[in-house]
């Protein structure tokens, strides 16, 4: 049986919302991802070209620390990573997850959440971070989803061929 990790980033609760309803529905363990030195509404101001997340997305070599650590990723064969979208992909603390773990012959399933950003080439920047592990393609996924539709959804994904 295939033991599957939800680890999420959420800056506003959004994906936190979903990744919890996103564990109920495959039956996982739950990681927050959190930042070393948390984001303030100021840092997520993306009008500001010079709020930290602005600068962050600007930067590809940006790697915000995290708090905290997966005690046996080797444990885990599937892991969904959740997180807002920002500037059509993930955060850069994202990278900074996948690129803490050996995550080889793992599979790595991005689910985001967003207002009005779409998943664009998100999978294009996180496959450097994870290049010994399956990467199936990610989707933006709605806040009011219900268990159910993340079970379907997470079973038409996991089959999916890449």
């Amino acid at each position: 049986m295939s033991k599957i990790l939800v680890a999420y980033f959420s800056a506003t609760g959004t994906t936190e919302s979903v990744a919890k309803k996103l564990c109920e529905a495959v039956g996982g363990d739950l990681f927050e991802i959190t930042p070393v030195v948390p984001y303030t509404p100021a840092d997520l101001e993306w009008r500001n070209p010079n709020s930290r997340s602005s600068l962050e997305m600007r930067d590809d070599s940006s790697r915000p620390q995290i708090a905290g650590r997966v005690d046996d990723i080797r444990s885990y064969d599937t892991i969904l990573v959740g997180f807002p979208l920002w500037w059509y992909r993930a955060p850069t603390i994202i990278n900074t997850f996948l690129e803490t773990y050996d995550l080889s012959d793992k599979v790595v399933l991005p689910f985001a959440t967003s207002g009005s950003s779409e998943f664009g080439d998100t999978n294009k920047f996180l496959l450097p971070s994870c290049p010994d592990a399956v990467l199936k393609e990610g989707r933006k996924l709605p806040q009011n989803i219900s268990v159910d539709g993340l079970r379907k959804w997470f079973e038409t994904s996991i089959k999916a061929v890449q």
